[in-house]
């Protein structure tokens, strides 16, 4: 093999991992088919993309898709969307399926709803088909203190005017049960709730709900209304048994301060009688200083002796009559 040979096939080798690496950068076949497609794309903006970490297929594929649909979106406002980290073919198809429902719907709109984190999608087609939310059992208590428990469907549709900013279903639902409960409470008794559900959902329905919320409900269903408990009857033997303990609590109170009493009343009586006998243990030292000292005389003394004598007879003898009277 000659030297002219060689450089030949070198030249060759070199040729192709040339031609393998550009066409690599650059993706010629998706510049073809966007031409096939009737987009007109510079092959200088797919290299572009490449240079602005763009990956060409995620734009020029939905914008060929969003052609053919006969929208009108240019390749900058895709790819901005793109470098936004928003969801291009996405969008693409949210605006497709509003252009078929003949929804109103702009690119600049339906960017910044998906930027915000919705699906823009599935609120286009929920726009377009109304979703059916079911709340759980909402427990209520009427006037008579009947509890009822009702759940509801809530049909609702999405304004896409307020999907960026707007409150999500969660808001609903908690703006429903209340208004559920509401109603249950101003009946006058659960039967009147029994004969008339449908009083709830107009009541709830008339309330404008969907204010500041990504929605717009069209109808509230009551789907089964249940009784409860009697909750009036249990708050009732509730507060009779609070009262009840509050009662003993306070009798409790009394029965302690009386036995206090008491026993006040018996130290008192022992501290009396304690004095009276260091009283009487005196009586004998003064009447033997009174003899001493010639204040009293024998015969005196011999008088008081009588006269506690006979004070005692006298009290022995109504002791015993007293026991008389108390055995007949």
């Amino acid at each position: 093999m000659t030297n002219g040979t060689i450089f030949v096939i070198a030249i060759i080798i070199v040729a192709l991992i040339f031609l393998t690496v550009l066409l690599s950068f650059v993706p010629v076949m998706l510049w073809i088919s966007a031409l096939a497609a009737g987009v007109h794309v510079s092959i200088f903006t797919l290299v572009g993309m490449r240079l602005r970490r763009v990956t060409p297929s995620r734009v020029i594929n939905p914008l060929i898709k969003a052609h053919k649909a006969g929208l009108n979106v240019t390749t900058n406002q895709l790819e901005s969307h793109y470098l936004a980290g928003g969801n291009v073919d996405r969008v693409v198809n949210a605006l497709i399926a509003a252009h078929r429902a003949n929804i109103s719907l702009s690119f600049e709109r339906c960017a910044a709803i998906d930027l915000a984190g919705r699906d823009v999608l599935e609120a286009v087609q929920m726009s377009v088909n109304p979703k059916v939310i079911e709340t759980p059992f909402i427990a209520g208590v009427a006037m008579n203190g009947i509890e009822v428990k009702a759940k509801a469907r809530i049909t609702v549709r999405a304004n896409i005017e307020r999907l960026v900013g707007g409150a999500g279903e969660e808001t609903v639902v908690a703006r429903v049960g209340e208004g559920v409960v509401s109603t249950i409470g101003s009946a006058e008794s659960h039967s009147k709730v029994l004969e008339n559900p449908d009083l709830i959902s107009q009541t709830v329905l008339s309330k404008g709900l969907d204010a500041g919320t990504a929605f717009e409900i069209l109808s509230i269903d009551i789907a089964d209304v249940d009784i409860g408990k009697n909750i009036g009857a249990e708050l009732q033997t509730e507060q009779a048994e609070a009262d009840k303990k509050i009662a003993q609590a306070k009798a409790e109170e009394r029965r302690a301060m009386a036995v206090a009493l008491e026993q006040e009343m018996k130290a008192r009586v022992q501290e009396m009688r304690a004095k009276v006998v260091e009283s009487e243990a005196t009586v004998p030292l003064a009447m033997a200083e009174a003899l001493k000292t010639g204040n009293i005389g024998v015969m005196d003394y011999m008088n008081i002796k009588n006269i506690s004598a006979d004070t005692d007879m006298r009290g022995s003898i109504g002791k015993m009559t007293g026991d008389k009277k108390d055995g007949q």
